[in-house]
């Protein structure tokens, strides 16, 4: 197998370039700064609040905080990126291209999913720097496992839904229903939004360790489903176009 030439390498690096700035400019759009903003002013008017009441600010705080945030970083791109495609006409051009679902949108997930655990990254390091001293790496890492999974979900009922407006009231009324079921599934593997950086009282340590390595995994298989059902219904092109 021959190597690449020093002038191929330089074309596939402007190819590539280019491509992850035509789809970051399709998927984010416009509106997408309004997100961040909104993320950003929550975390602030959360953190500001719970300092002026005297709350405990430790790591268990602090991924409660930030979760917020960090579904509304990836609620834009998720919900809206198929309304996008339509929006802007591509939709016939990308079906044309083989493996469609490979080719385009599997590399704006892996796209979004980057940029949305970079923007978490730093501001976890604004909370380490802030806030209470933390396991930078360790809480975004945790804080990701939820965020990816509604995430996922928002892009697989995209698909489905094929309406930006229509995905977010059905995100918005399943995160309604998640929250009310955290309550009664506080301490077992299925709370989405388990918080293993809080041990409830009276139960082990290691018991709680088990419990939330358990629920990562089943974050992580639960995301990969999504994107792989969504990705899927992507081949139904008579659906979309």
């Amino acid at each position: 197998m021959q190597s690449l030439s020093a002038k191929e390498l330089k074309n596939f690096a402007i190819l590539f370039q280019s491509m992850v700035k035509y789809n970051m400019k399709v998927i984010f759009g416009n509106r997408f700064v309004w997100f961040v903003l909104a993320a950003i002013a929550f975390y602030f008017f959360i953190a500001v609040t719970s300092i002026y009441d005297g709350n405990q600010i430790d790591e268990g705080f602090i991924y409660g905080l930030q979760i917020m945030p960090g579904l509304l970083l990836i609620f834009y791109p998720m919900t809206f990126g198929i309304q996008n495609d339509l929006d802007a006409g591509i939709l016939e051009i990308l079906f044309g291209i083989p493996d469609y679902r490979y080719k385009v949108w599997l590399v704006r997930l892996v796209l979004v999913f980057v940029l949305v655990f970079l923007m978490m990254f730093g501001l976890t390091a604004m909370s380490n720097y802030l806030l209470a001293p933390v396991g930078i790496f360790e809480l975004t890492w945790h804080v990701m496992f939820p965020i990816y999974f509604l995430g996922s979900l928002a892009f697989l009922f995209s698909t489905i839904i094929r309406n930006g407006n229509g995905t977010a009231v059905v995100m918005v009324i399943i995160g309604v229903l998640l929250l009310i079921l955290s309550e009664m599934l506080e301490r077992t593997l299925w709370n989405i939004f388990l918080n293993p950086f809080e041990i409830p009282r009276r139960l082990n340590e290691m018991v709680w360790k088990e419990i939330a390595m358990k629920n990562r995994i089943f974050l992580a298989v639960g995301s990969l489903l999504f994107v792989l059902y969504g990705l899927f219904n992507l081949q139904k092109r008579e659906k979309f176009i």
